[in-house]
Order: C-alpha cells, then structure tokens, then sequence
C-alpha cells in the first residue's frame, strides 16, 4: 500500500479555509460569520492548528459536525488539528458578522436584531412589539407562528403582506 505524503499548506491558506467551513444547520453562513470560530493558532514549526469554536448553546447538536468538518479541513491541508470547545463567555448573536447576517437575509432568514444585554443588575422591561423585518419584501408587518422553526435557534413567522413564511434567527 502506498501512502501519499500531505504536503503542508502555508498557514494563511489553512486559516482562510478554516473561516469558510459552512455551519451544518445554516450552510449559507460560514462558522467564522456565524462567530461560532473564536481562535486559530498555526504553529508552522510542529504543524499543529489549534482551534477553539464555542457552541451556539451548551448541547447544541451541530457541534460534532462543526469540529469533524474543522479537524478534516486542516488535515486535508497537512495540519494537525487541535479542536477545543469554550463554553465562556457564552456566544451571542452579537458575534454575528455583517457579512453572516447579510446572507441569512438573502437565504430568506430575517438575522437577529441585538442581543438582550446579559450584564448583571436589574433587567429592563419594555412595551416594545418585537419587530421583524420580512427578508422577502421588506415588510416589518409579520407575525410569529411558532417560537422555534427549523432548528432550535429559530423561530418560525410569516409576513403578513406577502404571505410567505421565513424563519428568524432569534437574538442570543
């Protein structure tokens, strides 16, 4: 049997590549927009690519395939990859690049408005409508039909206007 020797990338290449590994419930937004890539560290000397990404919730499902899919991209490219999980500080929609929340709403899904502030003290209440623009006709008459959509992290509305239904990336 023979082996064909992996010819290692430079570390540019690899980082590139890491920050365009799509996330598996969403494929139109990559895990880096998604904010979900928090750190990579090449060491070109021994070859290993340190990965950290944070779950989008503690037992989010899509975790196994996200660091199988990272480990199999730097060892496609001649790294050996390192993947590890931080739970803190926890993610937030706020990790979300403009450019990951610009292709939800050209996929049809309305991206989430910011997120609730978690500092500590007293929460404040508003009497505010939760407003969610239609990412089909721009409409900000819409409704909610169910608190959770496709996956856990969305919900599922409908525009009033246009009639279409369209999930929402709900604001963590």
């Amino acid at each position: 049997m023979t082996r064909l020797a992996v010819t290692r990338t430079p570390a540019a290449v690899l980082d590139a590549a890491l920050r365009e590994v799509p996330d598996p419930e969403v494929p139109v937004v990559s895990i880096a927009d998604l904010g979900i890539l928090r750190e990579v560290v090449l060491d070109e000397r021994t070859g290993e690519a340190r990965v950290t990404i944070t779950p989008t919730y503690s037992g989010c499902p899509a975790m196994d395939v996200i660091r199988t899919h990272v480990e199999h991209v730097c060892r496609q490219q001649g790294w050996q990859p390192v993947v590890s999980l931080r739970l803190s500080p926890p993610w937030t929609t706020d990790w979300m690049t403009s450019r990951g929340r610009m292709r939800l709403r050209e996929f049809g899904i309305a991206p989430p408005g910011a997120a609730p502030s978690s500092a500590g003290g007293p929460v404040a209440l508003t009497l505010q409508a939760h407003v969610v623009t239609c990412p089909q006709c721009g409409s900000d008459d819409t409704q909610e039909v169910s608190r959770f959509g496709s996956t856990a992290c969305k919900a599922l509305r409908r525009c009033l206007v246009c009639r279409e239904p369209f999930d929402e990336f709900k604001a963590i």
